[in-house]
This record gives C-alpha cells, structure tokens and sequence, in this order.
C-alpha cells in the first residue's frame, strides 16, 4: 500500500474528535512524533497542539512556512480557497448529507419513503416488462 497523504507542514486536516470536530484546520507544526500545531482561522479552530490521532488528512495542500502566523494563514487559506475546495470532495459532500439527514422531520422522511416507494413501482414494472419481452422471444 503507498501512502499518498502524509502528516507535513500545510496540509489541511479535518479534526475528528474534541471540542472541534468537524471543523478544518491546516498543520502548521509537528510536535512530536504524536502531536502536531495546527490552526484553522477560517475554521474558527485556534492554534493548538492536536494528537495526531484525532485529524483525518485531506488531499488539500496549501504552501505555509513552518510556524507560520494565523494572519498569514489565513491569507494564504483564502488565497488558495481552500474552504471552497473542501465543499467541493465527496467527503464534504456526505458530510453535508449526513447532516441533512438528522435535521430532517417526520414528515420530510415520509415524502423520502413515498418517493422511493414509487421509484420502486416503475422499476418493477419495467423489469417486469422486459422479463416478459426476453421470455416471448426464446420461445
């Protein structure tokens, strides 16, 4: 297995357990061999050393210098866009329909089970119909 992300200055993370979870951050510093600084000002994630454990790496990359300022990360984070990116992965993506899904009512999951109900029916039908057109003619 080659390893394509790996824990480096400015690479973006997406911090997943603590008071921050589920928010962007970019890793500005190692620490150790288990923590890295990381800052996220557009995030709203303050500089801190995180366990390296609890950040899932992106594919996102953004050029910061070692211990780099917050007002320098930030310029460099709306520079390179990279909030607009990350909306953009699959991840954020499901993210987003996870999200979705929970907020939902009683009644919008009604409509979801209504709609599929129907999406069901016609599929059924059709298969059915082309079952029966493949039986007419091998006969």
């Amino acid at each position: 297995m080659v390893f394509k992300r790996f824990v480096e200055i400015g690479r973006v993370a997406f911090i997943t357990c603590g008071p921050d979870t589920g928010k962007l951050c970019v890793i500005v510093d190692l620490v150790d061999q288990k923590r890295a600084l990381v800052d996220g000002p557009c995030s709203g994630v303050i500089r801190q050393a995180l366990n390296i454990k609890s950040l899932a790496l992106t594919d996102i990359m953004i050029k910061v210098a070692p211990s780099q300022g917050t007002s320098g990360i930030r310029r460099i984070w709306k520079a390179n866009e990279v909030s607009e990116q990350w909306e953009k992965t699959s991840w954020a993506k499901r993210l987003a329909m996870k999200a979705k899904r929970v907020k939902a009512t009683d009644f919008e999951r009604f409509k979801i089970k209504v709609a599929k109900q129907q999406k069901s029916r016609v599929i059924r039908s059709k298969v059915k119909k082309l079952k029966k057109e493949a039986g007419a003619e091998g006969q």
